[in-house]
């Protein structure tokens, strides 16, 4: 099976990543989630392994769907002729404008709004490893 790589640090996992992981799964291609590991920090408060168990609650029942770790990375690279595209894919405004900081900061608030913007298998994932950075 070969798979449509999406590499990133998913601080927090939300709608706007999964808009663009469906443009592939509605298709019934595959779609592989590599989560850079990267050093916790203020703006990366959710360790790959915390990120990873909140993908894995929410594509829990799709065999499309693979998770990996990956170490963290600078940059891709490819040479030409290597049999695979790099592809920007577009999405709308609403997507575009929604805010991993913003999910981070509603939860340690106590607000509820965030929920729209994350997908409701992972609500109380998301919400305990946040609340439990504090």
């Amino acid at each position: 099976m070969t798979y449509n790589l999406f590499i990133g640090r998913y601080q927090s996992p939300h709608k706007g990543h999964m808009t663009i992981f469906n443009e592939y799964l509605e298709k019934g291609l595959p779609v592989l989630i590599a989560i850079r590991d990267v050093m916790p920090d203020e703006k990366n408060p959710l360790s790959a392994e915390e990120v990873k168990s909140v993908w894995e609650i929410i594509y829990l029942e799709n065999p499309l769907v693979k998770i990996i770790i990956i170490p963290d990375i600078s940059s891709v690279n490819y040479g030409r002729g290597v049999g695979y595209e790099v592809k920007e894919i577009k999405v709308s405004g609403t997507i575009e404008n929604i805010s991993a900081t913003e999910i981070r900061s509603q939860i340690k608030k106590g607000k509820s709004e965030w929920k729209e913007m994350v997908d409701e298998k992972g609500h109380s994932e998301l919400e305990n490893l946040i609340k439990n950075k504090n």
